[in-house]
């Protein structure tokens, strides 16, 4: 049987914390941000974490479960 692949895409922005869960960027931050408040694009800096429901597509991804 072959090797599992990673998926590279996810490889370059998901990473998983030491606890299990996953961390990601934020989504709507790269363009168009001059129609957003101050305080909507201050939210969105930093990591956020993936939702329950989606973390075990993105450790899927990475090939760990």
């Amino acid at each position: 049987m072959p090797k599992m692949k990673t998926n590279s895409g996810a490889k370059k922005r998901i990473k998983v914390r030491k606890s299990g869960s996953v961390k990601t960027g934020s989504a709507t931050r790269r363009h168009l941000a001059t129609g957003r408040t101050a305080k909507c694009k201050r939210q969105l800096r930093g990591r956020s974490t993936v939702n329950k429901s989606d973390e075990n597509n993105a450790l899927r991804m990475l090939c760990i479960k």
